[in-house]
């Protein structure tokens, strides 16, 4: 049996003799969610769990042939950066960078760079003195960047900046942007209580402004938040926790997760970690890594202003499924004629996806499909024109996460029809089921014909992860699923396999569902 290689990171980062923070953190974050490290020590530091006694930079030069040699057998796919201990190490490290990117994108590699700013020592004590001057030749190069507030503040230069109290973590993250990273994730970890942005409710807020530069003629520049809420963890036992998120999200971006499901993981990985030794306050201990977060208590709330307005949505109607009945084989079809020739096979669900239908003929198929439906015993959904479905009477309604923020899901609700949610990895399948519909898309397992998916292939494994997290609320996996690869789809536990073209473009679409339900009915 070969082995798939890990994925590699790099660290470039001081040690910690006391072994909490830095370098041991990375490398103990890294093997516990199954990346390879290597690590170029930046500074040798004299602490322990009362005091930073000295900071002692390595030489520049010694760096350098590290990466001479590492960059021969053990190319990285991500670096993550904590302690710098000089502008020497910041002007070479600078140019490093420029001409690890340049190589490996000759490559084909495209190398991303997380860094965490480290400050202060949590013992207390400056384990750096440089300012954001010095880092300017840096900060350009780096994709993600993960100040804690105190952090984020000095970077900010907070004076300059105007920052409303209590201190808001948006323009601090618009200001570090302005700077040079891409991506600017605020830690809300070390809030204090009477700071903190939901302090009646004692929870830590992490905030992402996550950029999109487009070369557009008005100059405009996209960009995405994201917002993640957990309960404030008491425990001492936390040191090496900055250092163990930049890390985690480094490891995560190498196992290929976008930065939105990146962010979500370490969010979890740090609250499964601090949840060990939660209540012990008495000791000043290391952060722990526990491998990758399964636990669906420590994964965080979507808390962008898109869920906090739906929070007070019931939820939405069931499936009216018989007891311990599961959803099972779910076709998409685009046509009239699809419906009229698989509705008599009295499937549990089916899907009618119109694209490019002239607007005065998208209401007439609409009424026929819901009124050809009412013979039969299978839920329709409808995709996206969901207030056509509401005005003529549909079962449900399903609708991609490119479009649920523009519908009305009161409206959707109210009006009594199913409402069915794409999700794309572990942050929209939080947010989604924060809005508790009757059931949860998750793809593409796959890659499919019918959409580019690119990035956002899921995979068994991803899927069987995701599926730890799941409520009562049905699950169904779509994208890609042949005949072939049913089977172990259905094995994962999800409710309803998805399909498209492997009943539209087969040979004999009936037989082809009764091969897909012959599969659900048998394999366990």
């Amino acid at each position: 049996m070969i082995l798939k290689s890990k994925p590699i990171i790099w660290t470039i980062s001081g040690a910690d003799c006391s072994g909490g923070a830095g370098i041991a953190a990375d490398i103990k974050t890294g093997h516990s969610l199954n990346v390879e490290v290597c690590h170029l020590i930046t500074a040798n530091t004299v602490q322990n769990s009362q005091q930073l006694i000295s900071v002692n930079a390595v030489a520049t030069d010694i760096l350098q042939q590290q990466v001479d040699a590492l960059i021969i057998d053990k190319k990285p796919a991500v670096i993550k950066i904590g302690l710098l201990a000089n502008k020497e190490q910041v002007f070479w490290l600078a140019e490093t960078l420029l001409t690890l990117k340049q190589q490996l994108k000759q490559q084909a590699t495209y190398l991303k760079i997380v860094y965490d700013p480290v400050g202060q020592a949590s013992v207390g004590g400056s384990l750096s003195t440089l300012s954001t001057a010095d880092l300017k030749p840096l900060l350009p190069l780096i994709d993600i960047i993960t100040p804690n507030l105190a952090e984020a503040k000095a970077l900010a230069e907070v004076t300059k900046v105007a920052i409303n109290e209590p201190c808001d973590a948006k323009a601090l993250a618009q200001a570090i942007h302005e700077l040079g990273p891409n991506t600017v994730i605020v830690k809300g970890g070390h809030t204090e209580l009477e700071n903190n942005q939901d302090s009646q409710s004692n929870n830590c807020i992490d905030y992402c402004l996550h950029l999109l530069p487009r070369k557009l003629s008005n100059q405009a520049i996209d960009f995405i938040e994201y917002q993640l809420s957990t309960a404030r963890i008491d425990t001492r036992y936390s040191h090496g926790g900055g250092c163990s998120f930049a890390s985690a999200i480094s490891s995560f971006l190498a196992h290929g997760y976008l930065i939105r499901d990146a962010f979500t993981l370490s969010k979890a990985f740090i609250n499964q970690g601090l949840a060990v030794h939660q209540s012990e306050t008495d000791y000043y201990g290391a952060f722990t890594q526990l491998g990758w977060p399964e636990r669906p208590e420590c994964f965080p709330q979507i808390c962008d202003e898109f869920s906090q307005a739906q929070k007070l949505l019931a939820p939405f109607n069931t499936l009216n499924l018989a007891e311990q009945t599961k959803l099972g084989l779910y076709v998409v079809v685009d046509s009239i004629d699809w419906l009229k020739k698989l509705l008599p096979l009295n499937l549990n669900i089916i899907q009618l996806r119109l694209k490019n239908i002239p607007s005065d003929e998208l209401e007439a198929l609409i009424i026929q499909a819901v009124q050809l439906s009412k013979n039969y015993q299978s839920r329709l959904f409808i995709n996206d024109y969901w207030q056509l479905a509401i005005k003529h009477g549909a079962y449900g309604v399903h609708i991609g996460q490119e479009d649920i923020q523009a519908a009305d899901l009161n409206a959707i609700n109210q009006a009594g029809l199913r409402l069915g949610i794409s999700t794309h990895g572990c942050y929209e399948f939080l947010l989604a089921q924060q809005l508790r519909p009757s059931y949860l898309a998750i793809g593409a397992i796959f890659p499919t014909k019918t959409k580019d998916m690119t990035g956002q292939i899921q995979g068994l494994e991803n899927l069987s992860q995701l599926l730890k997290l799941a409520t009562d609320i049905p699950i169904v996996a779509i994208g890609g699923i042949s005949l072939q690869r049913a089977a172990q789809v259905w094995k994962t536990g999800v409710d309803s396999i998805a399909v498209v073209t492997a009943i539209t473009e087969a040979d004999n679409p009936e037989q082809a569902v009764a091969d897909f339900q012959d599969i659900i009915r048998t394999v366990c």
